[in-house]
C-alpha cells in the first residue's frame, strides 16, 4: 500500500522547516599568492588585512602580514613553505599573532608560535597574549629586592645576581656559558621560580640533550623551553 500525504500535512512541514531555518554564513577575505620568494608570499587580494595579522594558506601554513603596499601584501611565511605555490588563496584570520600562555605551558617544549612539539598532546589553555606585547614600564616594576641564587657559589658569593635583574652570560664557544645557565635553572627547583629556556637557531639535537638534563634533576616541572631550532624558517627564528 502507497500511503497518502494529505496537503495540510505537506504545508505544515514546509512552516516547520522554515520556521526553524538558520542561514550561517561564513564570509572570509581571500587573496592569492601573486610570486612567492625567500620566505615572503606577495598576496594580491588582501585590501584590509592588518600589520601584524595572521593569515592562512589552503595548505594550512600560517603567515603574518608585514609589508602591506598599494596592491599587495607581503606575508612573511610562518613554517617551511614547501608547499606554496603561485595561485594559492589565502585567508584573513582577523585576529594578531598571539600565543598560548598559563600554568599549562610548564614542563612543555613549545616553538616559537606556541604550539607544542614535545609529542606530549595539546596545551589545554584559554589565556593568550600578544607577541608584540609593550614592556612594562620601569615605574611599573617591582624593584630588585631579593637574591636568584645561581648555585654556583664563586657568582652567588662575588656577584650576586637579583631577582628580576637582566644578566649577560659572555664567552667563546665551548667554556661553559649554557652550562651556567642550566645549572641556574636546576638550582630553583622547589623555590617557585620559573624558567624559560630558549633555543634560537640550536641544532635539535643540542636542545634534546638540555631537556634531557633537566628531567633528570626534576627541574622541567617549573621550566618552559621554547625552541626555533636552525632548521626553522627565518621568520620563526626571529
Amino acid at each position: 500500500m502507497v500511503a497518502k500525504i494529505k496537503a495540510d500535512e505537506i504545508s505544515s512541514i514546509i512552516k516547520e522547516r522554515i520556521d526553524n531555518f538558520e542561514l550561517n554564513v561564513d564570509i572570509n577575505e581571500t587573496g592569492k599568492i601573486v610570486s612567492y620568494a625567500d620566505g615572503v608570499a606577495q598576496v594580491y587580494g588582501l585590501s584590509n588585512v592588518m600589520a601584524g595579522e595572521m593569515v592562512e594558506f589552503e595548505e594550512g601554513t600560517k603567515g603574518l602580514a608585514m609589508n602591506l603596499e598599494e596592491a599587495t601584501a607581503g606575508i612573511v611565511i610562518l613554517g617551511s613553505g614547501t608547499g606554496l605555490k603561485e595561485g594559492m588563496s589565502v585567508k584573513r584570520l582577523g585576529k594578531l599573532l598571539r600565543v598560548p600562555v598559563g600554568d599549562a605551558l610548564l614542563g612543555r617544549v613549545v616553538n616559537a608560535l606556541g604550539e607544542p612539539i614535545d609529542g606530549k598532546g595539546p596545551i589545554e589553555t584559554t589565556e593568550t597574549r600578544f607577541v608584540e606585547e609593550k614592556a612594562p614600564g620601569i615605574m611599573e616594576r617591582k624593584s630588585v629586592h631579593e637574591p636568584l641564587a645561581t648555585g654556583i657559589k664563586s657568582i652567588d658569593a662575588l656577584v650576586p645576581i637579583g631577582r628580576g635583574q637582566r644578566e649577560l652570560i659572555i664567552g667563546d664557544r665551548q667554556t661553559g656559558k649554557t652550562t651556567v645557565a642550566l645549572d641556574t635553572i636546576i638550582n630553583q627547583k622547589g623555590n617557585g621560580v620559573v624558567s624559560i629556556y630558549v633555543a634560537i637557531g640550536q641544532k635539535e639535537s643540542t636542545v634534546a640533550q638540555v631537556i634531557r638534563r633537566l628531567e633528570e634533576h626534576g627541574a622541567m616541572e617549573n621550566t618552559i623551553v621554547v625552541s626555533a631550532s636552525g632548521a626553522e624558517a627565518a621568520a620563526l627564528q626571529f
